[in-house]
This record gives structure tokens, C-alpha cells and sequence, in this order.
């Protein structure tokens, strides 16, 4: 995985307690930045399936049977 530099502005005092916690800053911002990310794909996820769950809701059972034999008939 190829890696690029981001630069975030900080205030000093921050930073000063970073270093005397041992804090790795550029660690706890990627695994922070991971996090987010990984929960605006999960809302998004979540979106599409209720989409798709409302557009999917008036469909009968009957009507998927039917599709589905058709559409081995075509085979």
C-alpha cells in the first residue's frame, strides 16, 4: 500500500502532552481517520440496503418463483 503525507494543525500544548504520554500522533490519526471512514461506508451500506428493501417490498413471493423458472428456461 503506497502512503501519502497529511499534515494537521495542532495546538502546541497538545502536542507537548502527546510527547509526554508517548503518544504516537500519526498512529492514533490513522487508526482515527480508519474509524470514520469505516463508519460513513457502513451508513452508506445501510442506506442502499433500505433502499433496495423498499423497492423489493411489493414484490410477491409468487413473482420471484416465476422470474427465477423463467429465467432457467432461457439456460
Amino acid at each position: 500500500m503506497s502512503m501519502v503525507v497529511v499534515s494537521a494543525r495542532i495546538p502546541k500544548e497538545l502536542k507537548e502532552k502527546a510527547k509526554v504520554y508517548g503518544i504516537d500522533i500519526s498512529e492514533v490519526l490513522r487508526r482515527a481517520l480508519e474509524k470514520e471512514i469505516r463508519k460513513r461506508e457502513l451508513k452508506e451500506i445501510d442506506e442502499l440496503l433500505n433502499k433496495l428493501r423498499r423497492e423489493l417490498h411489493g414484490i410477491t413471493t409468487e413473482e420471484i418463483v416465476r422470474v427465477i423458472r423463467e429465467s432457467r428456461e432461457e439456460r
